[in-house]
């Protein structure tokens, strides 16, 4: 043993003379040659920062002055009508409906052409779902060309969808807001860009999409959409979704236009027709200072 170790020491001597940097033998005994090498301890990189979702403040007795649903208002009767709207669409999503959905937690609301109240009838959706005690709703301003939900909310512009779509470091939780409304979040439409609409046709789209339904596989997630005649985005929107909302101006919307529009979202397993500013007759329970609901709903073939 005493000559291998003074052969070995002799090796690193003729090393160390070569300028070959080795380690220094601390004992030339045999305990000495077997004592492991230990390395230093590596600190672990410091843990990053948890994000916080943006915290913004809703003015609930302005939105019951201008006909939304608000948590705290007393009972009325537009908020019965969207009771009644938003209990199938609450079934299907978490699964509890007559014939099973997939992705029935997203849903779309759009309309054939523009001003029809697709996004006050999103926005109220979303205000309605929100009430349940076992449901949360995120709702998304996709109508990226014209974003109104945060105007009629009475929030200034904020980064959004537009922006996760052209920075593909950018994170949900950046932008989400939450609201004094616990189970309401919002996603807004974000920084205005030249080709936002082809955008929300793009692959970075189809990830996100993907993203927020494993995400949020347990939250209702609705899309303000742009109208279907308008862009053919809102129809690639549309494969991606479980449940559509088409909203119909009553008395306005020709009847060609809403044939066509469901045309192009046939391949969607539910969708709903809501009535918009429909009329109420003597004796009808629905009209609501000169608004009012009418409400169907099917599955797609």
């Amino acid at each position: 043993m005493s000559s291998l170790i003074e052969q070995a020491s002799r090796r690193l001597e003729q090393l160390r003379q070569a300028g070959v940097a080795v380690p220094e033998i601390v004992a030339n005994t045999p305990a000495a040659a077997a004592a492991p090498v230990v390395p230093e301890p590596v600190a672990p990189p410091p843990a990053r920062p948890a994000v916080v979702s943006r915290q913004v403040e809703l003015d609930l007795d302005a939105l019951t002055a201008a006909g939304f649903v608000s948590p705290n208002a007393p009972r009325s009767q537009i908020a019965d009508q969207y009771r009644v709207i938003k209990r199938p669409l609450i079934a299907n999503a978490m699964g509890k409906g007559s014939t099973p959905v997939a992705n029935g937690n997203l849903i779309m609301v759009t309309s054939a052409v523009a001003g029809e109240g697709k996004s006050f009838n999103a926005l109220n959706l979303a205000l309605s779902i929100a009430t349940e005690l076992n449901n949360t709703v995120m709702l998304v301003d996709a109508d990226v060309a014209r974003p109104s939900i945060l105007r009629m909310l009475g929030l200034p512009a904020s980064r959004g969808l537009l922006d996760l779509l052209v920075d593909d470091k950018a994170d949900l939780s950046q932008v989400l807001l939450r609201t004094n409304i616990d189970k309401l979040t919002l996603l807004p439409s974000g920084t205005p860009h030249p080709r936002a609409t082809e955008l929300l046709a793009s692959d970075a789209m189809n990830t996100l999409i993907g993203d927020i339904a494993r995400r949020y596989s347990d939250r209702i997630v609705i899309f303000d959409s742009p109208p279907l005649l308008l862009t053919t985005e809102s129809r690639v929107l549309a494969t991606h979704m479980g449940q559509i909302v088409v909203v119909v101006h009553a008395e306005k919307t020709l009847r060609n236009d809403v044939q066509h529009a469901l045309a192009t979202i046939e391949s969607c397993p539910v969708k709903m027709m809501v009535l918009n500013q429909a009329k109420a007759g003597a004796g009808e329970g629905y009209g609501y200072g000169g608004y009012g609901q009418g409400y169907g709903y099917g599955y797609g073939s």
